[in-house]
């Protein structure tokens, strides 16, 4: 398995990441990569920039020396009802949206609270994706979650840095919640969650979690560039 899009990249306008778009771009031709999103955080992130540095991503060319770019936004979830510090002006404007719990914007609730906190985000139509849902501070009902997201249109991401820092110990979710996704016919992205660009589309332990559920490369909306655009075209 070879896939060379990532929909999950931070730059150091996220407050807490340590590289630049021009960065990202060098790196990309380096890798191979044919297109990434940038996902940098929603404001009510500590040390996140302003709203209008997300709204004027329009100033950013969409390809870039044959890579394609998706202005993006990693949305943080406010309540149980599935708000985001997003405004719909600003969502109109973006390519791709992820949402994801955050313990600065949303404390871990019962398993059964935040379970109904992602669906309810899937269920108001404003984000595309769900970031990092095997995150281990975050219990979910996963059979539940994956139903609503294949209800819902939404795809499920695979997050490369699960596996590491404050996440780390996720493992076991990931290939569960992809287990799921493949009994049900659920779509999954492929996101590295990366803050540096050294990290972009690193994969190798997403690739292992496939391997280890024998999950179905149809489902991966990241296989190529216009599965992915034909994607995001039907969730719009």
């Amino acid at each position: 398995m070879n896939i060379k899009i990532d929909t999950h990249v931070h730059t150091f306008a996220s407050g807490h990441a340590y590289s630049t778009f021009a960065e990202y771009l060098e790196i990309a031709k380096k890798k191979g990569i044919v297109m990434f999103a940038l996902t940098d955080h929603g404001p009510e992130m500590p040390g996140a920039s302003h709203i209008y540095h997300l709204a004027n991503q329009k100033e950013i060319p969409s390809e870039i020396d044959g890579i394609e770019v998706l202005k993006g936004v990693e949305a943080n979830i406010m309540s149980i009802e599935g708000n985001i510090d997003i405004p719909g002006r600003i969502l109109q404007k973006l390519d791709l949206v992820i949402g994801s719990l955050h313990p600065p914007c949303i404390r871990p609730m019962s398993k059964d609270d935040n379970t109904l906190t992602l669906i309810n985000t899937m269920k108001s139509g404003k984000v595309d994706i769900i970031g990092h849902s095997g995150n281990i501070a975050y219990e979910i009902h996963q059979y539940e979650f994956v139903k609503a997201a294949k209800e819902y249109g939404v795809a499920v991401e695979i997050n490369s840095g699960s596996f590491i820092g404050n996440r780390k110990g996720s493992w076991d979710n990931c290939v569960s919640i992809a287990r799921i996704a493949k009994e049900l016919g659920a779509y999954v992205t492929t996101g590295s969650d990366s803050h540096i660009h050294y990290r972009l589309g690193d994969f190798e332990k997403i690739y292992r979690i496939f391997e280890t559920v024998g999950f179905p490369i149809e489902l991966v909306i990241t296989e190529s560039k216009d599965k992915l655009k034909n994607f995001l075209k039907q969730r719009r």
